[in-house]
């Protein structure tokens, strides 16, 4: 029997979860058994990978986690049962000797559970082992310690309730204690069903509890959530409080606790109650019932002879014990506060060029007006590109406009309706559609209108950190502009596009907010399945690829800690040592497609390929997709590229000369030395010998690459345009679009090499 059972509910933190299992993992304290609680169906079937919500990539995880540590054993509960069913399903798998409860998104500190077997040894046989806990801001600033002034009161040792009569597990979440099991089963101690399920059980526990002790240091780090808890949100649900109060009160009475505990657990519950009734923001309705039923219970559990406290509290005891709910009101201010809390229409900043703007958020949206706008107005590319064309056949009673800067409206396809960003006419669509379409954001003065759809397409798979993740990375958080602001852009979003699991993991972390994913792959991927072998030869002529010769597509990605673009290798001498046959195509990151420093190896921009170089910069290419086509062979070194070429099947070598120097400064959300494409590459001679002894080609760079694509190329099957379309355009039911199609059935499209061999 391990010594703890620890039990983590996952749903909707899958992006974190990881996290709170290695936090469990790595205790230098080992006996112990791990329960991940994945959502499972209502039916009790398989977890369910529903792209809402997305409940089965915890799963997903967990059963990695299980691969790899016999400690580790998940278990399901269907989403319907909540946290406290969630949590119950984790008690009836669990074996150990006692038992904690760790949210999903929450971390076990270092030496945790050395320091609670120490206690529990010290304490020996104790019901429930109560600790401190940090609170940390979701952002920034330093964390708290809510419980320490709480425990600091109690005795040194194990006592009995009755001595410390103020300490209860109301006051507490279920995380900040360990519970042993056999005192939970004897007593059949579950959590209450519905919300607020850690004050009923907080409360069960410490009615039965014969013996307690604490410890006095923090033992989870609990991150606090960026939208706040779900419990503070407005809606019906708030009425169970009042179920959880009366259970807990129901079975004080019965127990017949003493005068002090009953004193205790009824203010600290009259506490939460009043709490509610004096926030009617929080109640859309029934606010009255509420406080009615409140006033009920709290005459019909009042202990005898209790007298309320002092001052303003002893008030507000006395007008709920009386039901006036009017001079409730009048006494807390709610009508001011109720005031406060109807919703405003945001305005942006007011320049000149939006008084037109601000005059058009008055008007009705325009249901039939989309917007799209691609790598802050660069031009017609990315998956903005591709839905917008994909929505001109499917859903042509909509109006597309595209938005770009000045000077780049030459980039803009003949056939496309676009306007330049900062004109009057970009603000007044922008205020007037129904859809926004982009792969960064749009700019910060737009306002997100009730009744508008924001997607945001995404323009890579995050090897690198993203979002709040760079926080933690000095060079990337003091390039990165104000987080704060990043997220006010990301609580414009609705959906989110997704081309992996890993991709959809990493953006719920990198991203917080309460937008849909869309696992529904890139839109800009379509084409690697959809393009036939004319269209390979047409874009090899375009580009300027010499009949017959191998290309090679050199894209290195951005570098925070460079001030400018830096090739890092010697092109011109790696087409030498490589083969006489080979040209290499330069596409520099699109934070440079402005222009290439001299030196860069490049030919010169009015010829693709110069009477004596071998190099064809392919930077200012409107389409990375068409380059990708081109290429027989892609070498990167930590590009977003090498997932989307994947899809292509074909070889991929990363040249991985400053892999240190690059995860130190920018960070990395997993190994790729461990996990590449294909080889890897440390100097400019092993690259050279990657390709002129034709490794890139062989066997071990096939099974690299399968497995790459297996993990990163999920999603992406050729009709991620039309899923898109159909989910947000045309207003189709998420079960009604058609599943991805499996990677085995998929058939990329052909290299140039592979019509030359054949």
């Amino acid at each position: 029997m391990p010594r703890f059972s620890i039990i983590v509910p996952s749903h909707g933190v899958t992006g974190r979860l990881s996290q709170a299992l290695d936090s469990v993992l790595a205790q230098s304290f080992g006996d112990l058994e791990l329960i991940p609680v994945c959502d499972a169906p209502d039916d009790g079937g398989p977890p369910c990978s529903s792209t809402a919500g997305n409940p089965g990539q915890a799963a997903e995880v967990a059963a990695g986690y299980a691969g790899r540590d016999c400690r580790v054993n998940p278990v399901t509960s269907p989403p319907s049962a909540g946290l406290g069913g969630a949590r119950n399903a984790g008690l009836r798998a669990a074996t150990g000797a006692y038992v904690l409860f760790l949210d999903g998104d929450d971390l076990l500190l270092p030496g945790a559970l050395a320091a609670l077997d120490a206690r529990l040894t010290e304490t020996a046989g104790v019901d429930v082992l109560y600790t401190e806990h940090e609170r940390t801001p979701w952002w920034e600033g330093e964390p708290g310690n809510p419980a320490a002034p709480l425990l600091a009161k109690a005795p040194k040792g194990a006592f009995a309730p009755g001595d410390a009569p103020e300490l209860t597990g109301v006051q507490l979440p279920a995380w900040s204690a360990v519970y042993r099991r056999t005192f939970l089963t004897e007593h059949e101690l579950t959590f209450p069903d519905s919300h607020f399920t850690d004050l009923g059980w907080g409360g069960l526990t410490t009615v039965a509890a014969g013996r307690l002790a604490v410890l006095r240091r923090p033992v989870v780090r609990h991150r606090l959530r960026r939208q706040g808890s779900r419990l503070n949100l407005p809606g019906p649900h708030q009425h169970a409080l009042l179920d959880q109060v009366e259970l807990v009160l129901t079975r004080a009475a019965e127990r017949g606790l003493s005068a002090a505990r009953t004193r205790a657990l009824f203010e600290q519950l009259c506490a939460h109650m009043l709490r509610t009734a004096s926030r009617p923001e929080r109640l859309a309705s029934g606010h009255r019932a509420f406080f009615r039923r409140a006033g009920r219970l709290y005459r019909r559990h009042r202990p005898a002879g209790y007298t309320p406290p002092p001052g303003s509290l002893g008030v507000q005891h006395r007008l709920l014990a009386a039901g006036a709910y009017t001079a409730f009101r009048a006494l807390r201010g709610t009508n001011q506060a109720a005031a406060g809390t109807l919703e405003r229409l945001p305005r942006p900043r007011m320049l000149r060029t939006r008084l037109r703007y601000a005059r058009d958020l008055r008007r009705p949206l325009d249901p039939h007006l989309a917007v799209y706008c691609a790598y802050w107005g660069r031009g017609y590319a990315c998956n903005p590109a591709a839905i917008h064309a994909k929505a001109r056949e499917l859903a042509p009673h909509i109006r597309s406009v595209f938005l770009v800067e000045a000077g780049q409206e030459h980039t803009m396809p003949a056939d496309v309706e676009y306007a330049v960003i900062g004109t009057r006419r970009a603000w007044e669509v922008l205020a007037r559609a129904k859809y926004l379409v982009n792969n960064a954001n749009f700019a910060e003065g737009v306002v997100k209108r009730p009744g508008s759809v924001h997607v945001q397409t995404q323009h890579g798979t995050p090897l690198k950190t993203m979002g709040v993740d760079q926080s933690t990375y000095p060079v990337v958080a003091a390039r990165s502009g104000s987080f704060t602001k990043l997220l006010g852009r990301v609580d414009r979003w609705d959906f989110n596009l997704s081309s992996n699991r890993h991709s959809t993991q990493m953006w719920e972390r990198a991203f917080p907010g309460s937008y849909e994913h869309l696992e529904y792959g890139y839109p800009r991927n379509d084409v690697y399945c959809t393009a036939t072998a004319d269209d390979v030869a047409r874009v090899r002529r375009e580009l300027g690829v010499p009949e017959g010769k191998t290309a090679v597509l050199y894209a290195p990605t951005h570098r925070d800690h460079h001030t400018g673009f830096e090739p890092g290798l010697d092109l011109e001498a790696f087409c030498a040592a490589a083969g006489d046959d080979m040209v290499v195509l330069l596409r520099a990151h699109y934070f440079y497609d402005q222009g290439l420093p001299a030196g860069s190896g490049r030919a010169d921009r009015g010829s693709p390929v110069s009477r004596v170089s071998r190099v064809i910069d392919v930077s200012s290419h409107r389409s990375s997709e068409d380059v990708c086509l081109a290429a027989d062979a892609l070498v990167t070194d930590y590009s977003s590229i090498m997932f989307d070429y994947a899809n292509l099947d074909r070889p991929i070598v990363v040249y991985a000369d400053d892999w240190e120097v690059y995860r130190e400064t920018r960070g990395v959300y997993f190994d790729l030395m461990a996990e590449p494409p294909g080889p890897v590459a440390r100097t400019p001679e092993e690259l050279a010998a990657v390709f002129r002894d034709g490794a890139h080609t062989g066997p071990g760079s096939t099974a690299l690459r399968a497995s790459f694509r297996e993990r990163f190329c999920q999603f992406d099957d050729g009709r991620a345009a039309e899923r898109v379309v159909r989910r947000v355009l045309l207003g189709e039911p998420a079960e009604a679009i058609e599943p991805v199609v499996p990677l085995a059935e998929r058939v990329p499209a052909p290299a140039a090499a592979t019509l030359v061999r054949s």
